[in-house]
């Protein structure tokens, strides 16, 4: 063991030593505002309810940004902590810990719900949620310090990434073609997919996500606004499906390392972004839960 994780391991020791029930409890609570179920619902809900086309610029670079996280997390290849010490893990992780998904992933999505949206709460929630979810994987011994400063470096470049050049990538692809849109997902999501093998569901959720807000774009656009009651609506059942879309497959799929597990699983986070992205904004006007945009409807009525 090197002097940092040696060093890192003392600072999971101090931490743990204000370990009660109750702060334990609450640190694994705090710790799921970084899991993958939390995207699966907060991403949808903005898309869906907020504003459609940030939503999806959000979900996109999010998407990117856990991918990445994946692939560094399998080509470094850093134990936990509680791989050296046992004692240390409140909680069980099955992948390597460097970086931390959950550090990076609060502070893209916080950091570009805040430089996206521009709301008030939207700088303070960047800075502290990230902050308390990174203690909490700390305090759990699931991750080094160490693992959750890279995490939060790798969010900070994604986010100013994003504030620097993503208004001009995203005035470029809006130019485009909407075959040339789609050709350009899917040569990202093949990439993707090449370049890291040990989890394909990122890949697929990108790709599903890509084509179904590139299709949206065309032919469901619909307005986020609408009463409180129809936004509550549009959320049940969005999220409804979408949970029967990531669930039920699960009960029926391959395990890990099974024949077809990949494939399987590539097909359902594909399905589930295609459901966001474009099945429910689809279903909503044909249910009349949204309407069409003003100024798309001004122009079929001229």
């Amino acid at each position: 063991m090197n002097d940092i994780l040696a060093w890192g391991l003392e600072v999971v020791r101090a931490v743990q030593t204000i370990a009660n029930p109750t702060l334990t409890l609450a640190m694994k609570a705090v710790t799921y505002l970084g899991s993958e179920y939390f995207y699966i619902i907060m991403l949808p809900i903005i898309f869906w309810t907020v504003d459609r086309r940030k939503g999806a610029r959000l979900a996109l670079v999010f998407l990117v940004s856990a991918f990445v996280n994946a692939w560094l997390k399998d080509l470094w290849a850093q134990p936990r902590p509680f791989a050296f010490d046992a004692a240390l893990g409140m909680m069980a992780e099955p992948t390597y810990g460097l970086p931390s998904a959950h550090a990076q992933g609060t502070l893209v999505f916080w950091g570009l719900v805040a430089t996206l949206f521009k709301r008030p709460w939207g700088i303070a929630a960047a800075v502290i949620l990230p902050l308390i979810v990174g203690f909490s994987r700390v305090y759990l011994g699931v991750h080094f310090p160490t693992d959750v400063f890279v995490g939060w470096g790798l969010g900070l470049l994604f986010v100013t990434g994003d504030a620097l050049l993503g208004d001009r990538l995203e005035k470029v692809l809006s130019i485009l073609s909407t075959r040339w849109r789609l050709i350009i997902i899917a040569v990202l999501a093949f990439f993707m997919n090449a370049l890291y093998r040990g989890d394909v569901s990122l890949a697929g959720a990108f790709l599903g996500a890509g084509f179904g807000f590139v299709w949206a774009s065309e032919s469901a656009r619909f307005s986020e606004g609408g009463g409180a009651g129809m936004k509550a609506l549009r959320i049940f059942l969005g999220l409804a499906v979408t949970v029967l879309v990531y669930g039920l497959p699960k009960l029926v799929a391959p395990k890990a390392g099974e024949v077809f597990y990949d494939l399987v699983r590539f097909m359902t986070m594909g399905f589930v972004g295609l459901w966001v992205s474009y099945g429910a904004p689809w279903v909503f006007l044909r249910l009349r839960l949204a309407e069409r945009p003003e100024e798309e409807g001004k122009a079929i009525d001229g």
